[in-house]
């Protein structure tokens, strides 16, 4: 750094490099670049409904039609060519035609699929009697706490879609900032020994975007998502002191340095940047203890671990997740980012066949740890302060593919929302009778971004940084009309 001496410089190279093997891209990426961006005040611009969010993603594309959004139609017309059912007319849209999202060609597959039947049932739960999937029987159990959207859709109709769900722009455009790093950008943290914004589970596949599905972009590495193990052990790479260093050297070589940057900074008072570093060396000690602690699940009660399915091998995995998340809440962490069905291509819940095997293995995979995690924010007062957002990159056609699966759709799909403000027992927005268009109250991907940030108290139209135009939709608008 300017001002320091030869033997200062060559004693700070010396503990960075010695901290590489103890923090490693925790201190480099997320920590100790708090210095490169502008940052917002902290403060939000008016009263928020939501403290913290939990941004459930499930990879690959998950079928709307054996979910969230029924349509006994498919049924009906079961095998027929979509070209030939009464529905003809909705692979035309009128929406399109300003959109940059590929029409449906009438000489392609489209038309000539046969329409493939739903692969569950449905019923309805909770007072409001939404319908919900057989498939998500513990989910339906909380109906009257879900805000379901059915009209959502989106420009990639290939797994770029991923990244466009997180930032609002195709993959062709680039990589931006994500709502988790927008949402921390406005608001920052909530928990000084934790990071703001924490990632569980695999990523995107790196063709989709990889790591920036959960990046900061030009608002700098201190928004990026800091992903973190399910493992108390080793929850962060590299986050263990090294071997045979004691707490009490540690926090000596911590202090030297912090003395180092002070004598500099008597030098250069107005260095902001300075300052940011000395608080990202702080943080990343405190993290050393603070990270282990809050995936560690020892202290659980029992049936604490049966609601979530830890007991059980098929459930467990997300289980741990759905807890460390809730127990992220309790905590302050302000933004939760849960993967499921990454770390296979461009994701598992990509079911271009076999899609019954596979749709109904990964909802019993998801669907009894996200019922618990609502039923336990719930019953501790967590949930009104908490806005949980399932979501998707795009839904399943209408029509089948290779016979037993579904291709991808960016046309019309679902997602929902519960907690932090959001209405209950509500289905806002509508498709076509055979799930084709969104047709009712349409949303484009930021519009839930818009929504996220209204909750927590942020005019998402402010979030801007000097010199960094965003264009409209990349805002989008808030969902009003699932809001309380």
């Amino acid at each position: 750094m300017n001002g320091e001496t030869f033997q200062q410089r060559q004693l700070r190279r010396a503990f960075l490099k010695d901290m590489g093997a103890g923090f490693g891209s925790l201190a480099l990426a997320s920590m100790l670049n708090r210095d490169c961006s502008a940052a917002t005040d902290g403060i939000a611009d008016f009263a928020p409904k939501a403290k913290s969010v939990i941004w459930l993603f499930m990879i690959g594309g998950a079928s709307h039609l054996e979910s969230f959004d029924p349509k006994p139609v498919l049924n009906r017309y079961a095998g027929t060519p979509i070209g030939e059912t009464p529905y003809r007319e909705a692979l035309k849209s009128p929406f399109l035609a300003n959109e940059r999202i590929v029409q449906p060609d009438p000489n392609n597959g489209h038309i000539r699929n046969k329409i493939f039947p739903l692969q569950c049932g449905f019923q309805r739960g909770g007072e409001s009697g939404l319908e919900i999937s057989d498939w998500f029987p513990h989910v339906r159990e909380s109906a009257d706490d879900l805000a379901l959207v059915r009209s959502m859709w989106t420009e990639d109709s290939n797994h770029g879609a991923q990244l466009q769900f997180h930032t609002g722009r195709h993959r062709i455009d680039g990589f931006f900032p994500t709502v988790g790093a927008w949402a921390t950008y406005g608001l920052g943290s909530l928990n000084e020994n934790l990071p703001q914004f924490v990632v569980l589970g695999n990523p995107v596949a790196d063709c989709c975007g990889g790591v920036e599905a959960h990046g900061g972009s030009y608002l700098g590495p201190r928004y990026d998502g800091v992903q973190l193990n399910i493992d108390p052990d080793n929850p962060l790479p590299y986050a263990k002191r090294p071997e045979g260093r004691s707490l009490e050297e540690q926090a000596a070589e911590f202090d030297l340095v912090r003395k180092l940057d002070l004598m500099t900074a008597e030098r250069f008072p107005d260095d902001d940047a300075l300052r940011a570093r000395v608080k990202s060396y702080e943080l990343a000690f405190r993290m050393q203890s603070a990270v282990p602690e809050v995936v560690d699940f020892s202290r659980e009660a029992q049936h604490t671990y049966r609601l979530y399915g830890l007991d059980q091998k098929e459930t467990r995995p997300f289980g741990e997740k759905m807890l460390a998340a809730r127990r992220m809440v309790e905590r302050g962490v302000r933004f939760i980012q849960v993967y499921h069905g990454g770390g296979n291509g461009a994701g598992q819940w990509d079911a271009h066949s076999g899609l019954k095997k596979s749709h109904s293995r990964l909802c019993r995979e998801t669907d009894q740890p996200i019922g618990a995690l609502l039923k336990d924010l719930k019953q501790r007062g967590l949930l009104d302060e908490t806005l949980v957002v399932w979501a998707t990159e795009f839904g399943r056609t209408p029509g089948s593919q290779h016979g037993t699966g579904r291709d991808h759709h960016p046309y019309g799909f679902s997602v929902w929302l519960a907690g932090g403000g959001s209405r209950g027992g509500v289905a806002h927005g509508r498709t076509d009778e055979l799930g084709f268009h969104a047709i009712e109250d349409r949303h484009y991907v930021t519009d839930v971004h818009a929504t996220v940030l209204h909750q927590m108290g942020l005019n998402h139209r402010e979030l801007e940084v000097p010199g960094r135009k965003r264009i409209a939709k990349e805002f989008g608008e808030p969902i009003h009309a699932v809001l309380s």
